[in-house]
């Protein structure tokens, strides 16, 4: 038992799990990153990460089992011979159902073992992915870290299923996620279910993987949107944000054709689940330009006049590493926060993340 001298209080607690960790920036060619948070108070909602692929997994044994399982799938069982995996118990039961014929059970295990192929082709991409993993829950307080830290752990417990079933990250991990978020229509407890209470589990996510190249794919759920700064022209450029797919916040949105979608509350209207194509693209094009992500403690996404004297503090930092860019960044969002108290305006301080992806 630790004692009480190193025990953590339940602030200390969150505040830890939810600051990113230096040590776990994924490194990729001509690619520099780094990012980081300054809470509110003593814990806010406020959660950034790294996805290191490979500092994480073990992608070379995941590697192994999935061609260990494609080789296993192909082989028939012998006469009494138990079920070794899911592929041999499905086999067994086709075989009780009327019509059977064994060439059936054949074109299954070699659609099978293509799938386990398919999935080794994905795995093989993770060491040159980098993701980051962006989360603002409502508030600023310790049930916000608690939002947050859900989010999180939900997030981390799909993308094993993930790697598992397709040796990447999907859009259904997101869909997942946002499932898990939403409101229930019995819910098991009264939390957000009070007519008269506007308060209920709010959190924007932005979730995006890194390529060497310079290409960022990214999935948005009423995050503020990423910034590019073009090192050419010295300033913001214009990404297109009609072709950004933006979502509600998480679990604001249940998918009319979710087989659920009759059990969650929904405050909006979605036609269909998410697939790939909703998922938007940046690209970095050249040596110094900058790409920054923020939560609304920084920039809300709305006000031009922030959104210029960001530009400046970037402009002011380009030629610098991406961590001095980043504590750049948050130090213009403390000097922000100190006008506001100031300005008696101190329930507008919010968390505040900041994280800069540079290419080289």
């Amino acid at each position: 038992m630790p004692s009480p001298q190193t025990e953590l209080t339940i602030d200390e607690y969150f505040r830890r799990r939810l600051m990113p960790v230096e040590g776990a920036i994924p490194h990729l060619q001509g690619i520099e990153m780094y990012g980081s948070s300054i809470p509110a108070g003593l814990v806010g909602g406020d959660l950034f990460e790294y996805i290191n692929f490979q500092q994480r997994y073990d992608i070379d044994a995941r590697i192994a089992a999935a061609l260990r399982l494609s080789d296993e799938y192909l082989e028939p069982l012998g006469e009494g011979e138990s079920a070794r995996n899911g592929v041999d118990a499905h086999v067994q039961w086709m075989q009780l159902k009327p019509g059977f014929y064994e060439a059936d059970a054949i074109h299954y295990r070699m659609a099978k073992r293509s799938e386990q192929l398919r999935i080794v082709e994905g795995l093989r991409e993770l060491p040159t992915t980098a993701g980051v993993l962006l989360v603002d829950a409502q508030g600023h307080d310790i049930i916000s870290a608690k939002i947050a830290s859900t989010v999180h752990d939900t997030f981390h417990a799909f993308m094993l299923a993930d790697l598992d079933q397709n040796g990447k990250t999907t859009a259904e991990l997101f869909e997942r996620i946002n499932l898990r978020m939403a409101e229930s229509v019995l819910a098991r407890n009264d939390l957000g279910t009070d007519k008269d209470e506007s308060w209920r589990e709010n959190a924007t996510m932005l979730y995006g993987e890194l390529r060497p190249g310079g290409s960022f794919r990214f999935v948005d759920f009423g995050h503020p949107p990423p910034l590019v700064f073009s090192a050419e022209y010295k300033k913001f450029m214009d990404i297109g944000k009609a072709r950004i797919v933006e979502f509600p916040p998480l679990g604001m949105a249940i998918a009319d054709d979710h087989p659920d979608r009759n059990r969650y509350l929904s405050m909006g209207m979605r036609a269909h689940e998410i697939g790939s194509a909703d998922l938007a693209e940046i690209t970095l094009m050249s040596p110094g330009d900058i790409l920054l992500m923020y939560t609304d403690g920084v920039y809300d996404g709305d006000d031009e006049a922030v959104r210029m004297q960001i530009e400046q503090v970037i402009r002011d930092h380009h030629n610098e590493p991406a961590k001095a860019i980043c504590n750049a960044v948050l130090q213009f969002a403390a000097q922000q926060d100190e006008q506001k108290k100031l300005a008696g305006d101190d329930d507008l301080i919010d968390d505040k993340t900041a994280f800069v992806i540079k290419r080289s």
